[in-house]
């Protein structure tokens, strides 16, 4: 027997896979009910994709030089300095899909500190603009976005077969689910409390 023929024999064989199941991948399988995996899975890349998302916003913007910025913090610059037109505070909560608004007061007076934004009193509301150097770290932000971000995103703008914008689409229509179940959740909430007969 040749060589050849023996090493062809050492060689194991293609294992056939078009049997195996798509697994879902989740993080809680206690959450991935029968007919819903798919949601959990979602879920899961939600989860994922928001932390390094919020990962590079941060690291963005301490590369630009401010690195005391939280992402909330430069979220809401980046929303105020939108259009370059003035912001309400009740503007911002909505676009930002706040409930609170303790964080961002918090945000404003920090940005505020750094001499980022002004603030206009008209009446009992509060206006919002950027400073000259607020839109300074901003198109600075736009560009390193340019450079490290948007050079990744295919030509053909799609992730996985489907275009970014049909993806942002869907996003959309499920922060409606998620705010109707929100809803929901509270109108069912019991009284766990201690003092709670």
């Amino acid at each position: 027997m040749s060589s050849r023929s023996s090493r062809k024999k050492d060689i194991p064989p293609v294992p056939d896979t078009t049997a195996i199941e798509r697994a879902f991948i989740v993080s809680s399988s206690h959450l991935a009910t029968p007919g819903n995996e798919d949601l959990s899975e979602l879920e899961f890349a939600l989860t994922v994709m928001n932390n390094a998302f919020q990962r590079w916003v941060q690291r963005c913007m301490a590369a630009v030089g401010l690195p005391e910025l939280s992402v909330l913090d430069t979220l809401i610059l980046h929303s105020i300095n939108h259009r370059h037109r003035e912001k309400s505070i009740p503007d911002l909560m909505f676009t930002l899909n706040l409930t609170e608004r303790h964080p961002l007061n918090y945000s404003m007076k920090k940005l505020d500190e750094l001499g980022l934004i002004e603030r206009r009193k008209q009446g009992k509301e509060v206006f919002l603009h950027t400073t000259e150097r607020g839109r300074q770290y901003c198109q600075d932000y736009a560009r390193l976005r340019r450079v490290c971000l948007l050079e990744l995103a295919p030509s053909d703008r799609k992730v996985g077969g489907v275009p970014i914008s049909d993806v942002a689409k869907a996003l959309r229509v499920l922060t409606g689910f998620y705010e109707q179940a929100s809803r929901s959740a509270v109108s069912l909430q019991t009284d766990r409390s201690p003092t709670s007969g």
